[in-house]
């Protein structure tokens, strides 16, 4: 039986790969990849020869027979997505779960994720907190804002640029424009920066410049006292 690894990549900084992380990378037998091209300039640049299969959100289901045939026949995998830790917003859930289902070993390695850095760094309560991710594009977004209204505990979040302002607007109506958050981009990157206020002032920042690069927004839960 093989074992199937669960490895994060860096968000931005390569050099916030793991030392065990590549040596797993370098004596895998495959590795499945979320985009083969982003997954090529990472190992290409820690020489590393290992071969790639493409395994994303479009063709996962379809090969998910045919991987855990590999692992049955004794094949070591790993699996890495663009950037972060597979299965936070990104394929691998599935995967896992098939494997654990049919009693093959799965091992997930510590490392990068974009949300625990944003998180501390928020100046927000950070001992109880509930992780969002990406809200739904349409079908049960507002369901899902309602639904957070009563939280008390820290949320995060995940927005894609041309998303950002759309959601503080959202954020405004649901949790009061006074309510506090935190907003990180490009974290690890060149121009990381970290923005602090309520969701008024965060609003009014990025409605006066053009949001750019990833974002993961933190919002305080609702006070209770």
């Amino acid at each position: 039986m093989g074992k199937l690894y669960l490895i994060p990549t860096p968000i931005g900084n390569l050099q916030d790969i793991t030392l065990r992380a590549l040596q797993v990378l370098e004596q895998v037998d495959l590795i499945l990849a979320e985009d083969t091209r982003t997954s090529g300039k990472l190992l290409q640049h820690f020489h590393i020869s290992t071969p790639m299969l493409a395994h994303h959100k479009f063709n996962e289901h379809q090969a998910l027979e045919g991987i855990l045939r590999k692992l049955k026949d004794g094949q070591q995998l790993a699996l890495i997505s663009d950037a972060g830790t597979p299965a936070i917003a990104d394929p691998g859930f599935l995967l896992s779960r098939a494997c654990i289902a049919e009693g093959i070993p799965v091992e997930t390695l510590p490392g990068a994720t974009a949300f625990v850095p944003a998180l501390v760094n928020s100046g927000l309560p950070n001992d109880r907190f509930v992780f969002e991710g990406f809200l739904p594009d349409k079908k049960g977004r507002q369901t899902r804002l309602k639904n957070l209204m009563e939280e008390t505990r820290t949320m995060i979040f995940y927005v894609s640029p041309h998303k950002l302002i759309k959601t503080l607007e959202e954020f405004t109506q649901f949790f009061g424009a006074e309510r506090k958050a935190s907003i990180s981009r490009e974290l690890t990157k060149i121009h990381e920066q970290t923005l602090r206020g309520t969701l008024a002032e965060l609003l009014a920042h990025f409605q006066s410049q053009n949001p750019k690069g990833e974002f993961v927004l933190i919002l305080s839960g609702k006070d209770t006292k």
